[in-house]
């Protein structure tokens, strides 16, 4: 996607814009976990999270991307991402991914999150489980690493050892690859590509003020995607179900920080041996 193109390295004064940022996403994704349930529309998730960010002063980070036509992405069962609020009628079993972007005074945060609404199919909660941990663990490997492959090499750990575990069902879980993490600051896209999944290449060399969001995606079926007629919305080209986890991070002089988590990502890095930098907003 990016090639070897410039990156953008932030100041800390920068990062904590980000944070700020951040935590209006944290915020929306918060107010929108404790709305969802069977019989609300997508749109009515959307309606929550634009309330929320505007209710900051912020600004929708997706609202008119190339066109966007939603504040949220909200993707349900087969679809992986990008896909478009409106009208369906979410029921029980579901699984929504749900992501988000917010702007403050220029800067981006974005994060995603998945629920599954009672009475799923276990596997569909132990595949949102896999991919929540796999992303906590591509973070946690910014910590260590100094190259950014090292996110893509814990992810496939997680799901490696998952798949190894049988905790998946028997179900092999596929990665998806044409969808992948990226660079974050002044714009919600920019490089580096952030890769899910082992390569030959290394990948850019952490430096203190890189920011990138880390997001995973895992189906439980064959990694083979298409997009609908809405030229956005991402599925699974087996109908298989999928889950999508993301977070905003920033690697500094002295460690890392989750923009988007309320805590800076704190608890579950904690659980990994992993500490994180305290910032002032």
């Amino acid at each position: 996607m990016f090639g070897r193109e410039r990156i953008e390295y932030k100041t800390p004064e920068q990062v904590r814009l980000m944070r700020r940022a951040g935590l209006v996403v944290a915020d929306a994704l918060a107010a929108v976990r404790a709305e969802v349930r069977p019989g609300l529309t997508t749109a009515d998730l959307d309606a929550v999270a634009a309330q929320v960010i505007r209710g900051a002063g912020a600004t929708p980070s997706f609202l008119g991307y190339h066109g966007f036509p939603a504040t949220l992405c909200v993707s349900v069962n087969d679809e992986i991402v990008h896909g478009i609020p409106g009208p369906r009628v979410l029921e029980p079993g579901d699984v929504v991914s749900v992501d988000c972007g917010a702007i403050v005074e220029g800067w981006h945060g974005d994060s995603a999150m998945t629920v599954v609404l009672d009475g799923a199919d276990p596997g569909d909660v132990e595949l949102s489980r896999t991919t929540e941990s796999a992303m906590w663990a591509g973070i946690a490997a910014l910590a260590g690493a100094d190259r950014l492959g090292a996110v893509g090499e814990a992810v496939e750990d997680v799901v490696d050892a998952a798949e190894s575990a049988g905790s998946n069902g028997g179900v092999r879980y596929g990665v998806i690859q044409e969808y992948v993490g990226h660079g974050i600051g002044s714009a919600m896209h920019q490089p580096p590509e952030v890769l899910n999944y082992r390569t030959r290449d290394r990948g850019a060399r952490l430096r203190p003020g890189l920011c990138v969001a880390v997001e995973p995606m895992l189906v439980r079926g064959d990694r083979g995607t298409r997009v609908l007629e809405d030229d956005w919305t991402v599925v699974t080209a087996d109908g298989s179900r999928a889950s999508h986890w993301e977070h905003s991070v920033a690697v500094l002089a002295d460690g890392i920080v989750v923009l988007t988590a309320h805590d800076g990502g704190a608890r579950r890095l904690g659980e990994l041996g992993v500490g994180v930098v305290a910032l002032d907003v």
